[in-house]
């Protein structure tokens, strides 16, 4: 069976938005196989953040909405398959965070819960995401500007 990977926010906002990081995440995305997958909650977190940089303005209304439309084509092309959070994924992060062994906050123990369910290693940008993923036995790899 071929290696699934789960994209977080992290790793999925600067292949639509020119940060410093976007060249690394092109590569690598050019890199596997499609699909990648994501969670619901990554697209919920892409819109809430397309909006802030809107209110911000950092971006131009019609540029969020140019970004959102590719974003969505690229769902339906295939490039990501949409997998949805479900209460296994809110009981597992629970757990992780009570354990107290990580500094995991809520949306990123229940990526890192969506990977983990979905047999998939976790792309991020997040240091510490990535640092709990390892101390857990999550499949995980960070991508920083300086690789």
């Amino acid at each position: 069976m071929d290696k699934k990977y789960y994209l977080d926010t992290s790793a999925l906002l600067p292949y639509y938005r020119n940060e410093k990081i976007s060249f690394r995440i092109q590569e690598i995305l050019t890199a596997i196989e499609p699909p990648l997958l994501i969670s619901s909650l990554t697209n919920v977190e892409f819109v809430s953040a397309l909006s802030h940089w809107v209110r911000m303005k950092e971006l131009a209304e019609a540029e969020a909405g140019l970004v959102e439309n590719m974003f969505n084509s690229d769902i339906k092309q295939g490039l990501f398959i949409r997998q949805p959070v479900s209460p296994k994924h809110f009981d597992q992060a629970e757990k992780w965070i009570s354990g107290r062994r990580t500094a995991l906050r809520t949306l990123d123990a229940l990526h890192l819960a969506c990977s983990w369910s979905f047999e998939a290693e976790i792309i991020t940008c997040d240091k510490i995401l990535h640092e709990s993923a390892e101390l857990l036995g999550i499949s995980s790899r960070l991508i920083e500007t300086h690789q």
